[in-house]
């Protein structure tokens, strides 16, 4: 018996037997070289190619359609919208004409440096964008070379699988058969690739980032998967077994609990209130934050529209995107950060050269302002689209008083622009700063002057208050939440924020982790904002204990001279204060 270790993606038990799925190998594409008079039978190639490819994706989009709800549906949109895009069109056409290189070259080409990028970066958002163009460009490939290519078929299966595989392109989780697949573990991926968008909306336990499990199981092995609890047990024994029953059971009382707690509000027995809301990346995203309770979108990561293709994304589509949002999520409040690349997440239209120290280089808000008029375009966008819900704007990364000022100062100049054009456009949007540089923590009081709110990035302030590369697995350990420097930070920003009347949110990881709510909440925090499947866990906790507990946690922590000694605190509390 062996047991791997992975991500819970999709909750719930399976049991049964191995199907490997080895997708078959990419053909090796040729390479040759064309003369220009060849470019347009070349490019005329490729529309055709383009013209099956759009016809199947519209094909799985109506499927999709039919099969769930928007949220998974618009996967296959988005795959629409890059094999339809105009920006991606001239890429192709610029590079087939520059290179003279056969079509099929150029496709997987430009495609294969797209990937790279988003692979490079250490965020997993970005690395499970990388799925997508995988997908599109081998439709696309395999209509240029139907001939070489061939791939296998999950559609028809004749017995019951737990399907393993490296990984699982959307399209391949569409179109298997969902009555014998089982449960799926998966080398790659994480709670919020598509994958596992797909496998909760078909009910279908699921593992993944896995590492290696499709090389060390065999097919007909007998496994049991349990994807609330992100383990995989191969030659499962009677008493593991008994276990996984006895989980599903769990898993099947938490669902009720899920449909009671939608409805109640984060209140602790003691009468303080707090606000739960979403973190997103995608605007189809939006409608499935809903079904967890969110009272709204803490963090909108505008920067996604701009990864496909991998050019700057227009007015329009930025204002079709955040209008989406806002007209999902009604009159509850959407707060969308302005673009936040560089640093880690770097695609070619925003690449300073030669940074040797990009976290700490030029990013997010230093990018905003050193294009000023790119800057104008995601405002006026965020602006005009705020006609249509509860829009609120925030800004990543500030440093200082100066850039929260250049910020506004532009957003007024946006306003003035949309007017100026006749476009309909909102007045009262709130603002506010992302507390994620120490230098923010401490001069939170003089931010909050400029502010309408706070939200606490902890990924980048635990970073940069320990001076740690998140990345780096050398040091990685000693990029902890639990840091007294850290918490002395949560406290003073919180505090600032109260004292000038504002509200102080976090959006950071920190906020849907369970062994911190307590302490939060004692901290003073107002409002969390996590990944919307993590809400009802938190909110379970909120209404379980009293704040007068939670603040003399608190005080303990704060009292703390090390990271065992704060641990060892809140270990404590949880074990006194379990929720049943």
């Amino acid at each position: 018996m062996k047991t791997f270790t992975g991500i819970p993606a999709s909750p719930g038990v399976a049991v049964g037997r191995v199907l490997v799925y080895a997708e078959d190998e990419i053909p090796e594409i040729p390479r040759y070289s064309i003369t220009k008079a060849e470019v347009s039978s070349e490019w005329e190639r490729l529309q055709k190619a383009l013209a099956v490819a759009v016809s199947e994706l519209t094909v799985l989009y109506e499927q999709a359609g039919r099969e769930m709800n928007r949220e998974q549906a618009d996967i296959f949109q988005a795959h629409l919208l890059m094999l339809e895009d105009v920006d991606f069109h001239d890429q192709l056409k610029e590079r087939l004409k520059k290179s003279l290189q056969n079509i099929d070259w150029v496709v997987w080409d430009t495609c294969g440096e797209m990937r790279r990028k988003l692979m490079e970066s250490p965020d997993p958002i970005f690395r499970e964008r990388a799925v997508d163009i995988t997908d599109v460009s081998r439709r696309v490939i395999s209509r240029l070379l139907p001939a070489a290519y061939s791939r296998s078929s999950l559609a028809e299966l004749n017995e019951d699988v737990i399907l393993v595989a490296h990984d699982l392109m959307p399209s391949d989780t569409l179109t298997m058969d969902k009555s014998r697949v089982k449960g799926i573990a998966l080398d790659e991926g994480s709670g919020t690739c598509h994958t596992a968008i797909l496998a909760r909306a078909f009910n279908i336990p699921a593992v993944l980032g896995l590492s290696l499990i499709s090389r060390e199981v065999k097919n007909g092995e007998m496994i049991a998967l349990n994807g609330s609890t992100g383990t995989v047990t191969v030659d499962p024994d009677r008493q593991t077994l008994d276990l996984q029953e006895n989980q599903k059971k769990i898993h099947s009382k938490q669902i009720d609990e899920l449909s009671v707690l939608r409805e109640l509000p984060a209140e602790t027995i003691d009468g303080r209130r707090v606000t739960l809301k979403a973190n997103i990346g995608l605007p189809e995203e939006a409608e499935g934050v809903l079904h967890y309770g969110a009272e709204g979108i803490g963090l909108y990561r505008s920067e996604f529209l701009f990864i496909a293709p991998g050019r700057h994304a227009g007015e329009e589509t930025q204002f079709l995107a955040y209008s989406k949002v806002l007209k999902t999520m009604g009159k509850l409040p959407v707060t969308i950060r302005t673009v936040d690349l560089g640093g880690d997440k770097v695609i070619p239209a925003f690449q300073a050269a030669n940074e040797k120290n990009p976290l700490l280089g030029w990013r997010a808000i230093r990018l905003s302002l050193a294009n000023p008029e790119l800057f104008k375009v995601q405002l006026r966008a965020i602006l005009c689209a705020g006609v249509s819900g509860n829009v609120r704007i925030m800004f990543p990364m500030i440093s200082g008083i100066e850039e929260v000022e250049q910020a506004r100062a532009l957003l007024d100049e946006a306003r003035a622009e949309c007017k100026k054009k006749g476009q309909p456009c909102a007045e009262d949007i709130e603002t506010g700063v992302m507390i994620e540089i120490p230098s923010a923590a401490m001069t939170a009081d003089i931010l909050a002057e400029k502010s309408d709110f706070f939200s606490i990035g902890t990924n980048d302030l635990i970073q940069y208050s320990v001076a740690v590369d998140r990345g780096n697995e050398k040091v990685g350990y000693l990029g902890e939440s639990h840091h007294p420097a850290v918490l002395r930070f949560l406290k003073r920003t919180i505090d600032a924020a109260h004292e000038k009347g504002i509200k102080a949110a976090m959006c950071g990881e920190l906020a849907g982790d369970t062994s911190a709510t307590a302490l939060l909440l004692g901290l003073g925090l107002d409002e969390f904002s996590m990944t919307a499947s993590s809400i009802p866990r938190i909110k379970k906790i909120i209404r379980s204990t009293s704040l007068k507990s939670c603040q003399k946690l608190a005080a303990e922590c704060l009292n703390g001279r090390s990271i065992a000694e704060i641990r060892a605190s809140v270990q404590r509390w949880m074990a006194d204060n379990a929720p049943s």
